[in-house]
Formats: structure tokens, C-alpha cells, sequence
């Protein structure tokens, strides 16, 4: 077993993390109380428990409440630089944080350029005074109209030269949801915008299959009912696409009983590449270096499997200087 203070000091890169699902308790209350915002909980015990998930749509709907908190441009500069300071403190170089840029335009009317204006003061604030980085993925939701999603689509393309890395795909699975929203996703190829496809979470291989068919996505965000279908799995393995697994999280929404069950490590028996990741870490009671240090005693894995799995997350990142960042490791 690795301790968690070697897993915490290990240079790492973080695939898939969401912004509002990374805000601190404390910040979600002073943001409410800030900005006038009702919440079933006015304490960090009580937000605790709110978070007790009945079900992925009841985590969904506790997920827009705590984004709807962030209100200002100067919000999300503060939540933006509060989560750099987080994975500063975890020794975690480079980060691609998944950011639902609609919805924070919907609830609070902040137009796009004033968000990735303020998530930019903090990533140029984050390089300079913490030595870290992190890229965006700005996602498209499921249960958006293809209009919504083109919209989302043509930010993600436009943000390309102010740190957007990857359009993203999000929300609740079901067989066929997605299939509308087919020329957001050709849009972003056509201009060569990588893509990352939440799959196989909650629902089964077709899942999988789907995102694969619809956006030809390079990573997908779970995945971890691949093995369902043994073709998916030589699929994946052939194509080289890159699972984001985040353990503690399928353990609070997936149905997966404990870490000990989770099937991260077939996964990864069987040659697919796999990264750990926190998902939406204060949600889940977690960090990253949790994560590395909870499959570490599940599964035996030594120091090299674990800096093996930094490696393939970097491998499989989107960041610009990819080759620095590997020498960094």
C-alpha cells in the first residue's frame, strides 16, 4: 500500500474534474449567503449531508443547485483559483477541468466571454504563483437542444486560443439522448477540437458504443461497464481510447459496492488504458490523492503502477507542451 502523503507529494495530471462540483463546502455557503441563494443547508455538516446522493438525477439536481450559487464573473474567478490552490497542495501539474459553461449562463446570465475572461485571470494566476495549469473541457448536456448545443460547441471552438482543450458530453445517459446533438459534435471535429464523452457510468456497453459512433471521442469519462462486451473492450484496446475512471464517485452513484469492487483493476488487467480521477471530489469526501492511495490498498498496487497511470493520463491529456509535462512527471 502507498501512504497518502507520497500519494499527495507524486507529480500527477488529472483528466476529469468538474469546476462546480470541485467548490469547498464553505465556499458553496458563502456564495449563497453572498449572492442571496436558498440552500436546504447552512452549515458544512448539513451540506454534507445533503450530499448524501439517492440516485445520479438526485446528484444532478444537488450539482445545478451548488452551480447556481456561482453568480458573477468574480465567482468563478474565485471557485477557479480556490480549486487551483487544491490541486497546487496535491502536487497535481496540469489539470482538465470539465466546465458547463451554459448552465452558469442560463442561471446567472453571465455571457461566455465574461466566464472565460474570469477563468482565465485565474489560470494565468494559477501558472504564475502555484506552478500549476489546467486546460477546460466545456460540455455539452445531454438533455440539450441541438441548438443549446451548437451554441456550446461554437464557445468550445472559439475558446480554442484561451485554454478550451476538449468539447465535452455530460448529463444523464440513456439509449439515444445524445443522437441529436450529432452537429455540435461534427462541428468540433471539423475544426479539430478534441472530444471526451461521459459513458458507461450508469448505463451498459451500448452506452459506450454510442458516444464512440456519435462524436468519435478520444477518452471516455467512466466507462466502466466496457466489460459488459467483450468487443468493446478489444475495441477500446485497439483504438487506444483512454478511460477517465473515478472510483469514489461510481462507488456514491454507480451502484459499485466499495473501492475493493470496483473493477478498475480488470479494466486495466485487460490492457485498456485507465486514469484515476476525483470527478467532483468535496461531493464524493475525496481528493485525488485519496484516490491514488484507496486503490493502492484495494488493489496492491505498488508506486510504479501509480506513477504508470500519471504517465498514461498525461499521455492522454490534451495539454499543449504535453511533452514538458511528461518530463515533469
Amino acid at each position: 500500500m502507498v501512504p497518502i502523503d507520497v500519494c499527495r507529494a507524486m507529480p500527477k495530471v488529472e483528466l476529469h474534474v468538474h469546476l462546480e462540483g470541485s467548490i469547498r463546502p464553505e465556499t458553496v455557503l458563502r456564495l449563497a449567503e453572498r449572492n442571496g441563494v436558498s440552500l436546504p443547508a447552512d452549515s458544512v455538516e448539513g451540506l454534507r449531508e445533503w450530499y448524501s446522493f439517492r440516485d445520479f438525477r438526485h446528484f444532478v439536481e444537488i450539482y445545478v443547485a451548488v452551480s447556481g450559487c456561482v453568480r458573477t464573473p468574480e465567482d468563478i474567478e474565485f471557485v477557479a483559483r480556490e480549486f487551483l490552490v487544491g490541486q497546487a497542495e496535491q502536487n497535481i501539474l496540469w489539470s482538465e477541468v470539465t466546465y458547463t459553461a451554459s448552465t452558469i449562463a442560463k442561471l446567472a446570465g453571465v455571457p461566455w466571454d465574461e466566464q472565460i475572461d474570469a477563468l482565465n485571470r485565474a489560470m494565468v494566476w494559477g501558472k504564475d504563483e502555484l506552478g500549476v495549469e489546467m486546460g477546460l473541457i466545456i460540455d455539452i448536456v445531454r438533455e440539450q437542444s441541438v441548438e443549446e448545443g451548437l451554441q456550446v460547441a461554437e464557445w468550445a471552438v472559439k475558446g480554442r486560443d484561451r485554454g478550451v482543450v476538449a468539447l465535452g458530453l455530460s448529463g444523464v445517459e440513456g439509449k439515444g439522448l445524445a443522437r441529436h446533438l450529432k452537429p455540435a459534435f461534427d462541428l468540433a471535429r471539423e475544426s479539430g477540437l478534441p472530444i471526451v464523452s461521459h459513458a458507461g457510468e450508469t448505463q451498459g456497453a451500448h452506452s459506450i458504443w454510442e458516444v464512440l459512433e456519435l462524436t468519435g471521442c478520444q477518452r471516455i469519462g467512466h466507462g466502466i461497464r466496457c466489460l459488459e462486451d467483450g468487443e468493446l473492450v478489444k475495441e477500446l484496446r485497439s483504438m487506444g481510447v483512454v478511460l477517465e475512471v473515478c472510483p469514489s464517485s461510481n462507488v456514491c452513484l454507480a451502484g459499485i459496492p466499495s473501492i475493493a469492487a470496483h473493477p478498475i483493476a480488470e479494466i486495466h488487467e485487460m490492457g485498456v488504458a485507465v486514469t484515476i480521477n476525483s470527478d467532483d471530489p468535496p461531493m464524493f469526501g475525496t481528493t485525488l490523492s485519496d484516490e491514488y492511495a484507496r486503490c493502492s490498498a484495494a488493489f496492491g498496487w505498488d508506486e510504479d503502477v501509480l506513477r504508470g497511470m500519471v504517465r498514461t493520463a498525461a499521455e492522454a491529456s490534451f495539454c499543449p507542451d504535453r511533452a514538458g509535462l511528461i518530463e515533469r512527471l
